[in-house]
């Protein structure tokens, strides 16, 4: 049976009473911070950490590597707990470093557990054996994404089916060359969300903003693939250049400038009467 489509016209609370409230937690492999079901959106971060659970080390890495793009997103869990607090929102962040498993990546993918990462060596990858990825899937990646299932699961259950949010980062210079955008809104096939948050932060000033770029939406079994289009939720990808989310001013800039956005965007009136996602874009499924 095909999964239920939703558009971001469904959001609207009935009724007076407020919408309960996700409890925040840590668990081993992920952390869920608190909000309300009825914030409109739920925030993924992907590449929150750059640590390794116990018996691992750094994968044979030098210290240094770990504070690379190969181990985290750099500044992306700042920008989603600023951005999560502003909006009381729920999100969920890893723990560990995508080194040792990549959630954002399906299974399937040849990227999943890398072993040469932009020069890099992993060595404790090299001679990955057939159980070792087994128990890697087992206790760091389907964790996570049964974290965000639940999630999604109370807020359907609730009559509040959220809009997907995923914050990323990347480097400034790749092989090189600079990158000119600021930011990026990466997509795939829905725009419900993505088209009218790339509209908006275009609308900002001064900002040089990609469309799927660096990097491109269209990646089977990612975790937006995964947990958005295979669930029929509105959902994008935001990357924002690293250099620009290093140290805390950035964090915390970044954090209000995409709570502001979304505020607009996720507002029922304002989505129904100005924005009008499924009016003006319809659904992706057409």
């Amino acid at each position: 049976m095909p999964a239920p489509v939703y558009s971001l016209e469904m959001q609207e609370s009935v009724g007076p009473e407020p919408a309960a409230v996700v409890a925040g937690s840590d668990a081993e492999t992920y952390t869920i911070l608190s909000g309300r079901l009825d914030a409109g959106v739920v925030i993924l971060c992907d590449h929150a950490g750059n640590a390794f659970p116990p018996g691992y080390g750094t994968l044979g890495l030098a210290a240094s590597e770990l504070e690379r793009h190969i181990a985290y997103d750099v500044g992306a869990a700042a920008v989603t707990r600023r951005l999560a607090a502003a909006l009381g929102a729920p999100a969920v962040l890893t723990r560990y470093s995508r080194l040792l498993i990549d959630v954002n990546r399906g299974l399937d993918d040849p990227t999943l557990i890398m072993r040469l990462s932009d020069g890099a060596i992993v060595t404790g990858n090299r001679q990955l054996d057939a159980a070792e990825r087994d128990q890697r899937i087992r206790l760091y990646y389907e964790p996570y994404h049964a974290a965000i299932e639940g999630l999604i699961g109370e807020a359907l259950a609730a009559g509040l089916p959220p809009a997907l949010l995923s914050i990323h980062s990347y480097t400034h210079m790749w092989k090189g060359c600079s990158r000119p955008w600021h930011a990026a809104v990466l997509w795939d096939k829905d725009p419900r969300l993505a088209r009218p948050l790339l509209e908006a932060l275009v609308a900002e000033r001064g900002l040089v903003v990609g469309e799927n770029e660096p990097y491109s939406g269209h990646l089977k079994g990612d975790s937006m693939w995964r947990h958005g289009t295979m669930r029929g939720l509105a959902h994008a990808i935001v990357e924002i250049r690293q250099d620009l989310i290093r140290d805390q001013h950035g964090q915390q800039e970044w954090g209000e400038r995409l709570a502001g956005v979304l505020r607009r965007l996720l507002a029922h009136e304002h989505v129904r009467r100005e924005l009008g996602f499924v009016r003006r874009y319809g659904s992706y499924t057409d």
